[in-house]
């Protein structure tokens, strides 16, 4: 199985380091895809938001067919669901996926793939009015949200727990406790500074409260 994982610049690092993380363990500890791949336009260094460099394995004319497809987000993605290439790759790919997955923001490009229509989904906390606005999509105030072979999730570090969900999901409890143990990611409930009573805090958090 292969497991792509979409690149392109301006994508916020920690979208797609913590499930990459997370999903590369299961490969190679727990049974997971044979393969985990960073698929770009090209095969060109990828700079992301902060600065990191991607170097892709592949490039969308030469990327295998794909069993699983996460798409990270970040600003990078106002441009790039502009992108007809990058649009018409996901959209392509996603027909043979078993699932396609988005972190934060990546939801957008999902939306303009043709994939969240009256799905439900969620996307960045910050960005969940413009999600709204999209009218077709049911959004959902939760860390992540899974419809039939979609998963999305909230923003940057939700990723991991995406990730983790859909390895428990697609391989079992004992492979995402492996992973689960193997990352040591075990986050603490602290919510600092109060934060989980601003405004446009998520639903889920406010919920959650201060459990510190």
């Amino acid at each position: 199985m292969n497991f792509g994982f979409l690149v392109f610049p301006g994508l916020e690092e920690l979208d797609l380091v913590g499930p990459w993380e997370m999903i590369s363990f299961w490969s190679r500890n727990a049974d997971g895809p044979e393969r985990c791949l960073m698929v770009g336009q090209s095969l060109d260094p990828v700079i992301c938001d902060k600065g990191m460099s991607i170097n892709p394995h592949a490039s969308f004319s030469n990327c295998p067919p794909l069993d699983f497809l996460l798409v990270p987000g970040g600003q990078g993605t106002r441009r790039e669901v502009d992108n007809p290439e990058l649009v018409k790759f996901v959209s392509g790919q996603a027909e043979h996926c078993q699932a396609v997955l988005s972190v934060c923001t990546g939801s957008f490009i999902l939306h303009r793939a043709g994939l969240l229509a009256n799905r439900r989904a969620t996307t960045h906390w910050a960005s969940l009015d413009r999600l709204r606005q999209l009218e077709d999509v049911t959004v959902v105030e939760e860390r992540v949200v899974h419809d039939g072979k979609v998963w999305t999730s909230a923003g940057v570090s939700a990723g991991i727990d995406m990730a983790l969900a859909f390895i428990e999901h697609t391989a079992g409890e004992k492979a995402a406790g492996r992973v689960q143990l193997g990352a040591e990611y075990y986050p603490s409930s602290k919510s600092y500074g109060m934060m989980h009573q601003h405004a446009l805090a998520p639903a889920y958090i406010k919920k959650g409260g201060n459990k510190s």
